[in-house]
């Protein structure tokens, strides 16, 4: 963690610590939280700081309101349970900047804790506009950013206050970091990756930026299927591209110039419809028929799979195999992840997931927890992996 300032590098006391979170978190009709877990995971940052004697005072984004007030997008409901969580008072502003934000941070005590009205209730924020940047900064000592998930997005609040304020990662952003330099950037070898889910055109960056790093890649999901449809197998009905033929044949061109083995289905399980429980029945890939919908992958495929990560020291893991979300097409995925997590928990693999299936999938699983880490981050997380600078981070690399 070297090449980034963390709170180990600043003395917190009495400083009014402006404090980049992600509590972008779902919410009913009636204003109720209904997932915490953006919360939780910053709520050691803001306990650190408050503890330290620091002023704690959050800044985030909410929702979409494209630079106007909008009642429900209101950051008020999260302030309630964020107190009800950290089991402390969080105090509530009305705006992010300007007096109302003035006036609440000038009545703080230290170790005093407070959430400022959404930063996008101003259309400035998302336009990186300088003296937006400068309002935000009027309010602060230092910047601690916290906030990985929104770090892809160069906004004032992720990166112009970084330029404006001496600035840190938080705990969480750090953790982060660290996760994905042992996963990515200086892993233990050998280094296997697994991608899933359902389209090449989402991942055509990714996939050509891991071929470059990783040993080995396993491809599954519906992207599996444009990649068999590349190579001449026949697919039946199953999700492909088939316009990126070309796509996927120039990516196995580049694994081959690059030493990576791709790992694709060697039999998979398919169906006629694609529902719970429909009829399904195993087919090698040279003999899927016509009318079939590939849904998962066999269990000879799982075995190649198993094999890959037994000589793995490093694991990153980004998209389901199959479909999971129906039984029993999740059994390619669950198995898997289940032996990955075994491997994990007997200290013979670094292992670091991340994206939306893949947590759902891991979860689905009931082995998040037994990863080495799960990030909570999907497009920064996906950016990570596709090799590009992500402007919240670059903003935190010690000069």
């Amino acid at each position: 963690m070297s090449a980034f300032r963390t709170l180990d590098d600043v003395n917190v006391k009495g400083k009014r610590v402006l404090l980049r979170v992600d509590l972008n978190v779902p919410m009913d009709d009636n204003g109720v939280v209904t997932d915490a877990t953006r919360i939780e995971r910053v709520l050691p940052t803001i306990q650190e700081i408050a503890d330290h004697g620091g002023k704690v005072i959050m800044l985030a984004h909410f929702g979409r309101p494209k630079g106007k007030r909008d009642p429900k997008d209101s950051l008020k409901p999260v302030a309630e349970e964020t107190a009800k969580l950290l089991k402390r008072p969080v105090a509530f502003a009305d705006d992010c900047i300007g007096e109302f934000a003035a006036k609440a941070v000038a009545a703080m005590k230290n170790g005093d804790i407070l959430l400022l009205e959404n930063t996008r209730y101003h259309a400035e924020e998302e336009k990186n506009d300088p003296e937006f940047s400068k309002a935000l900064a009027a309010n602060g000592d230092i910047y601690v950013n916290d906030a990985f998930s929104a770090a892809h997005r160069a906004h004032s609040s992720t990166e112009g206050l970084a330029h404006i304020l001496p600035s840190y990662a938080g705990r969480t952003m750090q953790a982060e970091l660290q996760a994905l330099t042992r996963g990515l950037e200086a892993p233990q070898r050998p280094l296997v990756a697994v991608v899933g889910g359902a389209k090449v055109s989402s991942k055509i960056d990714l996939l050509e930026n891991l071929v470059t790093k990783v040993d080995a890649l396993v491809i599954g999901g519906g992207m599996a299927n444009t990649f068999l449809f590349a190579a001449d197998f026949a697919i039946g009905r199953s999700l492909a591209e088939k316009d990126l033929r070309e796509t996927a044949l120039r990516i196995l061109a580049k694994a081959r110039e690059s030493g990576c083995a791709i790992i694709l289905p060697i039999d998979v399980v398919v169906s006629q419809e694609f529902a719970a429980n429909a009829p399904h029945r195993t087919y090698s890939i040279d003999a899927v028929p016509a009318d079939g919908m590939i849904l998962d992958v066999g269990s000879q495929s799982v075995d190649r799979i198993n094999s890959a990560i037994n000589d793995a020291a490093t694991l990153v893991w980004n998209g389901p195999l199959g479909a999971f979300e129906l039984a029993p097409f999740d059994k390619g995925t669950v198995t898997a992840a289940k032996h990955a997590a075994a491997r994990t928990k007997a200290g013979k693999l670094i292992s670091v997931a991340g994206g939306g299936d893949t947590v759902a999938a891991l979860n689905h699983a009931g082995v998040a927890g037994e990863f080495s880490y799960v990030s909570t981050a999907g497009g920064a997380f996906l950016e990570w992996l596709e090799g590009k600078a992500l402007p919240g981070v670059e903003a935190l690399r010690a000069k």
